[in-house]
């Protein structure tokens, strides 16, 4: 009989993208080199990413350091708002601000992202079907990051806002038979050196 077994998913946000959001600057290619350099050895499935440029280059530039690991596109792993709150679930003293920022995305982003996210975390999450743990990376963005992390730690929808990662760092999940998920590893830069870091991030929250 066929039973259910524990799954690591590896997140990370795309590397340094240009200003144009067209594809990755040199350093965003070092962080991708770098980040695949560190997940060599890992037994991955698989590679996702999103559908954009920057998203699909870091992902190719990963699976360059890994040996025969499928790379694969999921319109899931792309970049959008994956839940508006509403006034009344934010604190009252960001609430106007945060919705200030939230309105500024396209109608689209807004629109769309929740059933987006909906299929991410049924693409990406839970235990896997089988005998054996399933290692998977997503190649993804800043808010979908986010939207997982929240969704494995079982926060308010809301809560997605203010998880922030940077570019090329790691963040590992364990979703195990009949436990709670299990946040392994947040926003890990060991593997980028200094000058790397922190990329992604306003500056008031480099440490």
């Amino acid at each position: 009989m066929t039973g259910t077994a524990a799954r690591y998913l590896y997140l990370t946000r795309h590397g340094e993208a240009t200003p144009d959001e067209s594809g990755l600057t040199e350093a965003g290619r070092r962080q991708a080199a770098l980040l695949g350099e560190r997940l060599r050895g890992v037994p991955l499935a698989a590679v996702h990413h999103g559908p954009l440029a920057r998203a699909e280059q870091t992902a190719r530039l990963v699976g360059e350091r890994l040996d025969g690991v499928p790379v694969r596109r999921s319109e899931a792993a792309g970049d959008y708002v994956p839940y508006v709150p509403l006034r009344e679930e934010l604190p009252p003293e960001t609430a106007d601000a945060t919705l200030r920022f939230l309105a500024g995305f396209p109608a689209g982003e807004r629109e769309q992202g929740p059933a987006l996210a909906a299929a991410a975390v049924a693409e990406f999450t839970g235990p896997v079907v089988g005998d054996e743990p399933r290692h998977e990376l997503v190649v993804t963005h800043n808010f979908l990051v986010g939207w997982l992390v929240r969704a494995a730690l079982d926060a308010p929808p809301w809560r997605w806002l203010g998880i922030n990662h940077a570019n090329a760092a790691l963040t590992v999940i364990r979703y195990a038979p009949g436990r709670p998920p299990a946040l392994l590893l947040f926003n890990d830069t060991g593997h980028l050196p200094a000058e790397l870091r922190w990329t992604g991030f306003p500056p008031e929250l480099h440490v």
